[in-house]
């Protein structure tokens, strides 16, 4: 049986990643934060889910989980390893705490680093496991391509997971170990709830407050009409077994506005028709 490590499965696309991966046979090792969802998940599905307890920012926990992914092996190289647990810190970035910055980079940035270097010998740096060296999939996003305002801790953190993700796929060469970056745009996620829940008021005295407040609007409208889980399932289940596998999938709504045109467009155009959309220009 085919074994896979993905964190942050609790729900959103880990969760929906982990439904298809075990609807088609593989037993799937997913990162909770918390034993109560560690429980849920094994009731809803069965026996090919095993529950991982890490905090992706605990590297002592992080390492005791590959021990124990180790084992189950028993001498066999893992599949693959899906880096999916994230947060996305919101604000203007010259009014942020600090405190929030460090902690975006912390989990979305680090935290996929840690992992890796946790799991990337049961995928094949420890060439004395047996099997075909397994693949690594990052999650990043449409936000590490194209930069909105008021994610800037986010887009950053995803522009660096990308940047992480070229050189240890070009590093990783030694070992035949592939690194594919996936690149969502909305999701429908709880994510989106929590962002409801995010308080700007902080922000109140903000001269970006308005156009604060007009993106938050925009962002969780977005997120409410985004793609279901399953289909970055689906995705991220290709990219792991398809026999020539792209460098980066874009999965999104509208692909020809959302994307294909914004990286044709100058960016001097670009900022000028987001800022009148949330209105940082006059229009």
């Amino acid at each position: 049986m085919k074994s896979v490590v993905i964190t942050g499965v609790s729900t959103g696309i880990g969760w929906g990643a982990t439904k298809v991966l075990i609807g088609k046979g593989f037993r799937v090792f997913g990162s909770v934060r918390k034993q109560a969802d560690a429980d849920r998940l094994k009731a809803e599905f069965g026996a090919n889910f095993v529950p991982l307890i890490f905090d992706v920012t605990d590297e002592a926990a992080i390492k005791r989980a590959a021990e124990e992914v180790r084992t189950a092996l028993n001498g066999e190289k893992l599949f693959g390893l899906v880096n999916n647990a994230g947060i996305a810190v919101s604000g203007p970035l010259l009014d942020l705490n600090i405190d929030d910055f460090r902690q975006q980079m912390e989990v979305n940035l680090t935290g996929p680093f840690l992992v890796t270097q946790s799991f990337a010998p049961l995928l094949g740096a420890d060439r004395s496991l047996k099997g075909d060296p397994g693949r690594i999939i990052n999650i990043s996003s449409v936000g590490g391509k194209q930069a909105a305002p008021f994610v800037g801790p986010y887009s950053a953190s995803k522009y660096a997971l990308e940047g992480m993700s070229e050189s240890l796929r070009r590093e990783l060469l030694l070992f035949g170990i592939d690194v594919i970056v996936i690149g969502p745009g909305a999701v429908k996620t709880e994510i989106w709830n929590k962002a409801e829940e995010v308080d700007i008021t902080p922000f109140a005295n903000s001269a970006y407050y308005p156009s604060l407040v007009k993106f938050r609007d925009y962002f969780l409208a977005s997120g409410k009409t985004g793609l279901a889980p399953e289909k970055l399932g689906r995705v991220i289940y290709k990219a792991l077994t398809t026999a020539k596998p792209k460098v980066r999938y874009a999965v999104l709504r509208g692909r020809l506005q959302n994307w294909t045109i914004p990286q044709l467009l100058p960016k001097r155009f670009l900022d000028r028709t987001i800022g009148k959309a949330v209105g940082l220009i006059e229009k």
